[in-house]
């Protein structure tokens, strides 16, 4: 079975600057191409799950989404890290495009996103991590059943909601969350 790192898109890999709907709001923050490419080497699958609730808030549409996450992907091409496959939720309840305003098992803090990717590459939950910026991200790796790593340059407001979840480990960045994980005896491996 395979191991992954399920990353969060805005806030984690690019600046989360509001409803990212084109590319030219794509920011990558510091080391996150780099600390992909480790990923990539150390044998992760990188899967990047997003809530994309600005499709159903009429934001932008889901081929806008499509052309983000193509960018996203060239661009880490482009540094030598790759990401295996993006899942993204278009959903969310307080939509204004009907045919998108419903609850959905695939928004985060559900974990829909995780459970499509474990049948799509056979993914060892209990040996994977969850990164993201948001307590949405922490929960939906414990509902999962993976190990969580919350990223404290983009902590929570307080009162935040969390689910009760708190996370295995707290990184300032992607890059120091990779470098964590890879620490020996921390991600299964020796």
């Amino acid at each position: 079975m395979e191991r992954a790192i399920f990353l969060d898109r805005d806030g984690t890999i690019i600046e989360d600057t509001g409803y990212v709907g084109e590319r030219e709001k794509v920011r990558f923050l510091p080391r996150a191409g780099e600390a992909i490419r480790l990923l990539n080497e150390n044998g992760f699958k990188v899967i990047v799950i997003t809530n994309q609730a600005g499709v159903a808030r009429g934001y932008f549409t889901e081929a806008a989404v499509a052309d983000v996450n193509s960018y996203v992907c060239e661009s880490l091409a482009g540094m030598g890290a790759s990401i295996d496959k993006i899942y993204y939720c278009p959903h969310h309840i307080e939509g204004t495009i009907e045919e998108y305003r419903k609850e959905c098992y695939f928004r985060k803090p559900n974990p829909g996103m995780i459970e499509e990717a474990v049948r799509d590459f056979g993914i060892d939950l209990r040996n994977s991590f969850v990164v993201g910026d948001k307590a949405s991200d922490i929960e939906a790796g414990r509902r999962a059943g993976c190990r969580t790593i919350l990223l404290a340059g983009q902590v929570p407001p307080a009162g935040e909601d969390n689910g009760g979840s708190l996370p295995d480990h707290v990184a300032p960045d992607l890059y120091e969350a990779v470098m964590w994980l890879l620490e020996p005896g921390v991600n299964g491996k020796e």
